[in-house]
């Protein structure tokens, strides 16, 4: 991959964020990029555009605008119902070409781990995954001596090697800057009701070509399983409460809470629980407003899922159990005797009130 000239960088502006809908709903994920985007947009003196793909989904463009976005522009075209990878691919890469972004933002669900890496092949740029952490600075980050220091460049923070260490990435040769990010991670903006974009209308043509999968059937899977990242209180734990049958007592306590059991990794590949439920790297990203650590010693991978909750309660038995080192609260000693005793004291509290 060549890089471009420095007349055409000039020429890319903006910040775009990916607009994901699914049945003309549009996904949480929307919302926190166009947050996001705006912050970086602001550093720059530049707008956020949300880019909104699908058939029939103009109605969704306000939403957009009350949460922030600036402009909006919708490609909209009966090809586009379902998520397929190359109409969407095609829309997305036609956009970058016609408008010319200088950041484009997407989201690391199913759907953009899939488009995101297609389309910055096909605009011929660079992409960094998963980033956690977003921000607008100079490249190299320490001026170096004979090289250029690029000013305004994006500046993608990830985890590496496993979560061991974080690298931070710049694109600094190519445009746009691609990203896609985690749900969870960045914030939304408060909706502004009544808040208006420009809209531009876009379509660049779609000749279904040999590339063009055929979608037979959709089978939405059911699970009556609340979503961990709405949860204001989550009682998470890991491989230290030692069986599927002794989360019985982690169900008990977010019973009383009025909270959810969430859990580690090691608690999936365990089978003890379902992976909806996972926190951490390769789980769900989650903000409560508390969350019990039982039995979970604090990985780097469950942490990053995690770190960002109000009040972190740690229970463990191992005292130099890295999760005490996140923990507002810790209580070292054994869960079984431990939760038990704090779910009846909550309920014995809650009796007198």
């Amino acid at each position: 991959m060549g890089a471009m000239n420095a007349e055409d960088m000039k020429n890319y502006k903006g910040v775009f964020v990916f607009a994901q809908q699914v049945d003309n709903k549009l996904s949480g994920i929307s919302f926190e990029l166009i947050g996001e985007g705006k912050r970086l947009a602001d550093k720059l003196d530049e707008k956020v555009t949300a880019v909104l793909i699908g058939s029939d989904v103009k109605g969704l463009v306000d939403e957009l605008a009350e949460y922030g976005a600036d402009r909006v522009i919708v490609v909209d075209d009966p090809e586009l119902k379902e998520y397929r990878t190359e109409p969407y691919a095609h829309a997305l890469a036609s956009v970058i070409n016609e408008y010319k972004p200088e950041i484009v933002l997407v989201g690391a669900t199913a759907i953009g781990r899939d488009l995101g890496p297609t389309v910055s092949a096909r605009v011929a740029t660079g992409l960094t995954a998963d980033c956690t952490l977003l921000e607008i600075g100079d490249f190299p980050l320490v001026a170096l001596p004979n090289q250029e220091q690029k000013h305004n460049q994006l500046l993608m923070t990830r985890p590496a090697f496993g979560g061991n260490t974080i690298a931070t990435i710049a694109c600094p040769d190519n445009r746009p800057q691609m990203a896609t990010v985690r749900p969870g991670v960045m914030q939304k903006l408060d909706r502004v009701a009544g808040k208006k974009a420009e809209v531009i209308e876009y379509n660049p043509g779609f000749i279904p070509n040999n590339k063009y999968v055929e979608i037979l059937e959709i089978s939405k899977a059911v699970s009556d399983i609340k979503d961990i990242m709405d949860a204001k209180i989550l009682v998470s734990g890991g491989r230290g409460v030692g069986s599927a049958e002794n989360f019985k007592l982690l169900d008990d306590l977010a019973e009383v809470l009025g909270g959810q059991v969430s859990c580690s990794r090691a608690v999936v590949d365990s089978g003890w629980k379902p992976k909806e439920l996972q926190v951490g790297q390769t789980g769900k990203t989650v903000r409560p407003q508390v969350y019990f650590a039982i039995g979970i010693s604090g990985a780097i991978q469950h942490v990053a899922g995690m770190e960002e909750s109000d009040i972190i309660i740690a229970i463990n038995k191992d005292e130099d159990a890295p999760i005490f080192d996140v923990a507002d609260y810790g209580v070292v000693g054994d869960l079984n005797k431990i939760v038990p005793a704090l779910t009846e004291a909550i309920k014995a509290e809650l009796a007198n009130k």
